[in-house]
C-alpha cells in the first residue's frame, strides 16, 4: 500500500509540474526595421523635425494562463548620429554637439517596472511605462503613456510620445543660422515601433 501510495503521489507531482510548466511562458522580442522615431521641436522662427535612422531594441513578455501578458522589460537605443534634421547638415552637427555625441553616442530608454496583466489582441491598451531615459550622459526617471498591442503573439507594437526639457539633461538647445534661429527648450519624442518574436 505504501509503495502504491508513493507511486500515486509521484505521478501526481509529475502531472502538476507538467501542467505548471506551460505557464508562465516567456517570449523574447527584437525591434524590427519597421519603426518610426521622430523628434519635434520649436524655435523663435518656426517648428522643426528630426528623424531617427538607427534604433536598436529588445524586450520580453510573459504570457499568463488567462491570455493576458506581462511586459517584463524593454530596452531601446537610439544612435545619436543617425538623427537627421529637416533643416540640413548644419543643424545636424549642432544637434550632435548639443547631445555630446562624441562621448554619449546613444540615447537609451530602459523599462524599470514590469507592467502586468496587459490585455492581448490587436486593440491597443494604454499602459504607464516607467523607466530611465539617458540623454547626453544624464539619466532621469520618466513615466510614459504608451499604446501597446500584440498580434498573434508574434508582433508587439508600441506607439506614444514623450515631451522633455533639454536643459533637464544638461543640454543647451542648439542654434542655427549664426544664432538667428534659437530652438525651444522642450522637445517631443514620437515613436511607433514593432518588436518581432525571436525564434529560439
Amino acid at each position: 500500500m505504501k509503495i502504491k501510495s508513493f507511486k500515486t503521489l509521484l505521478l501526481l507531482a509529475i502531472a502538476v509540474l507538467l501542467i505548471s510548466a506551460e505557464y508562465p511562458v516567456k517570449n523574447r522580442y527584437l525591434l524590427s526595421k519597421d519603426f518610426a522615431v521622430t523628434i519635434f521641436g520649436t524655435s523663435n522662427l518656426h517648428s522643426w523635425n528630426e528623424t531617427v535612422g538607427t534604433v536598436f531594441g529588445d524586450g520580453s513578455v510573459t504570457w499568463n494562463e488567462d491570455g493576458s501578458f506581462n511586459l517584463d522589460d524593454i530596452n531601446l537605443k537610439i544612435l545619436v548620429q543617425s538623427i537627421k534634421s529637416d533643416m540640413g547638415s548644419i543643424m545636424n552637427n549642432n544637434t550632435y554637439k548639443a547631445l555630446k555625441a562624441e562621448h554619449n553616442p546613444e540615447i537609451v530608454f530602459t523599462l524599470t517596472t514590469p507592467v502586468n496583466s496587459i490585455r492581448a489582441g490587436s486593440t491597443a491598451t494604454i499602459i504607464s511605462a516607467k523607466g530611465l531615459l539617458t540623454i547626453a550622459g544624464a539619466t532621469h526617471a520618466i513615466n510614459m503613456q504608451v499604446k501597446v498591442s500584440i498580434q498573434d503573439h508574434s508582433i508587439l507594437s508600441f506607439v506614444g510620445s514623450q515631451t522633455i526639457k533639454m536643459t533637464d539633461y544638461g543640454i543647451s538647445p542648439p542654434t542655427a543660422l549664426m544664432g538667428m534661429l534659437k530652438t525651444g527648450d522642450e522637445i517631443t519624442l514620437n515613436f511607433n515601433t514593432k518588436f518581432v518574436l525571436t525564434v529560439n
